[in-house]
This record gives C-alpha cells, sequence and structure tokens, in this order.
C-alpha cells in the first residue's frame, strides 16, 4: 500500500508516523510538504501527524487546514481515499470541515502525556478491522487541547450513525461523552486524538496501535 505523510512547519510527530508506516507496509511514505499542490497517484492512505503546526497560531489546526496541500487532501478524501488524522491531524480535519466538532482546551488546562485506555466502539471500519467492538486498549495521549466537542445534534448523529471509533475508558481531557476518535459518513475518514504510530511494538509497551495500521493495510491494500 502506497502512503502519504503531510509535513506542516512545527510538526513533530511526522517521523513517528512515517516510522510507523513503513514498518507495517515495507515501504517508506512519501512525506509532502504543506506547500505542494499535488499527491502522489495511487495513494492508499493520507495521513495527518501530530505536532504543533504553524505554532498553533490562531486555533490548533486553523492555519494547516489552509495550506495548498491540505486542499489536495479534501479532494482526495471526497474520492473515497483513506485520511488519518491524529492528535494535531485531527484538530486539521475538523477545521477543514472533513469531521465535524472542534477540539478545545482539555478540561484542566493541562498538558496531557501518558498511555489512556480506550474502548473500540465501532470494529467494522477499514482503520479499525483488526479490533473488537467493546474491547479495551492502551494508547499513548499527548495534548492540550484534545477536548473534542461539538453541539447535543452532531452527538447524537454520531452516536446513531456508528462514528465513534474510540472513547476513553477513563477520565482524560473532558471531551463531550469521552470521544476520542470520530469517523465521518463515508468511513474513510478517521480523527484521533491518542497516537496509535507510537505503540507499534513490544518495545513501545504493546501493539495496540499496530494493529490500526493493520487493519488498513488488509483492507485498502486489498
Amino acid at each position: 500500500m502506497k502512503t502519504a505523510v503531510i509535513v506542516f512547519p512545527g510538526s513533530n510527530c511526522d517521523r513517528d508516523l512515517a516510522v510507523a508506516l513503513e514498518a507495517v507496509t515495507g515501504k517508506a511514505p512519501a512525506m509532502v510538504w504543506h506547500g505542494e499542490n499535488q499527491l502522489p497517484d495511487g495513494l492508499g492512505l493520507i495521513a495527518l501527524p501530530g505536532g504543533f503546526s504553524y505554532g498553533d497560531y490562531l486555533r490548533c489546526g486553523a492555519i494547516a487546514a489552509r495550506s495548498p496541500i491540505v486542499r489536495a487532501v479534501v479532494e482526495a478524501a471526497e474520492r473515497g481515499t483513506p485520511v488519518f488524522g491524529v492528535c494535531n491531524g485531527f484538530q486539521v480535519l475538523t477545521e477543514t470541515g472533513l469531521l465535524p466538532g472542534a477540539l478545545m482546551r482539555n478540561e484542566a488546562l493541562d498538558f496531557v502525556c501518558r498511555d489512556v485506555a480506550l474502548t473500540v466502539e465501532n470494529a467494522q471500519s477499514a482503520f479499525t478491522s483488526r479490533y473488537e467492538a467493546g474491547e479495551t486498549i492502551r494508547i499513548p495521549v499527548a495534548h492540550h487541547d484534545g477536548n473534542y466537542n461539538a453541539d447535543s445534534e452532531t452527538l447524537d448523529r454520531l452516536e446513531g450513525e456508528g462514528r465513534v471509533a474510540f472513547r476513553y475508558a477513563e477520565t482524560v481531557n473532558g471531551s463531550a461523552r469521552n470521544i476520542a476518535g470520530v469517523l465521518n459518513a463515508a468511513g474513510n475518514v478517521l480523527g484521533m486524538m491518542p497516537h496509535p504510530e507510537r505503540r507499534i511494538e513490544a518495545a513501545h509497551g504493546g501493539d495496540d496501535g499496530r494493529r490500526l495500521f493493520e487493519g488498513l493495510l488488509e483492507t485498502v491494500g486489498a
């Protein structure tokens, strides 16, 4: 499967994503600079990394969402290409409108950096097919603005349509209904705040994150 990682000024987790993708797919991803206008052909996955794009000025992800390459990412997503945004990448996806809601400051106004327990809410998407519904996994988080919120109507729609992919199994940041990961209506765009790319092998403390990428490889690569 051919993949790409979008690189913004201030990204600091792009290499983590690249290492994870190469470890699972056997191929190094294309590292695509934010100022480019086109994506490589034949991509099976576009990944938006965590970090502090543009120094988190204005709002986290707001400036990155208006980068030239992101217009191409939106167009690819609308054609059905899988797009995965983690942490700051999740923030970018909400700023583009590919995902609903917004990421706000953590409830306690502090930076949270630790392993957290997640419950798998939807195991039927391309991103979650290697998990079992209701399974508890552990993935690291590292964020200051990870508090996912949306209006009640949107939250009800996400719940009703099975678009909540992951939920915090413990108190983390005050996120509405403990939502940690959200899918778009078509199921080809996932935004999540925890970092699965940091939990892909035993040396990381487990491989719960690796299964997300393996599921994509099986579903999309096939």
